[in-house]
């Protein structure tokens, strides 16, 4: 049972008398486009501006709210914190002059020792990156989040 009234129907023993245009095809393109008040919600039209227009499903929209969310952008921005350290760490102790004296004969380092001060210098690196951007991406998300909520709050 529809809490909406049923459309109204032409009734039989009345003549339709046309409503826009004196022609009925015209008049009921017309009743169609501008006035026809027995749609409530199964045929909704929504006016293209920019392009077709897609609505959302549920599962798109829960995609969209997960990405949209503090968490998955402090942990993201984490990730790429530590890529890039580890990027900058490379870069920085593969340049650095750690290398022995090659007149002093007394200690030579090694490939492996070598390598093994790349790693800690990269994770070193990588590690700070990340925590910095983690920590400037949750600071900044909430700080928009709780703008928000104060701006709603309070000034409408």
């Amino acid at each position: 049972m529809s809490m909406y009234p049923k459309p109204p129907g032409p009734n039989e023993g009345q003549v339709q008398r046309s409503t826009f245009f004196g022609d009925g095809n015209l008049d009921g393109l017309a009743k169609h486009f501008v006035g026809n008040l027995h749609r409530y919600r199964e045929n909704i039209i929504i006016p293209k501006s920019m392009g077709p227009v897609q609505i959302k499903t549920n599962e798109e929209k829960l995609v969209e709210s997960v990405f949209e969310s503090c968490t998955f952008k402090s942990v993201i921005a984490c990730v790429i914190g530590y890529g890039l350290g580890a990027a900058i760490g490379l870069f920085s102790a593969s340049v650095n002059p750690n290398v022995a004296d090659p007149f002093f004969a007394e200690k030579r380092q090694t490939a492996r020792e070598i390598f093994r001060d790349m790693r800690a210098s990269t994770h070193s690196y990588g590690k700070n990156f990340a925590i910095i951007g983690a920590v400037f991406s949750a600071v900044e998300c909430t700080i928009e989040t709780v703008g928000f909520l104060f701006v709603f709050v309070f000034f409408v």
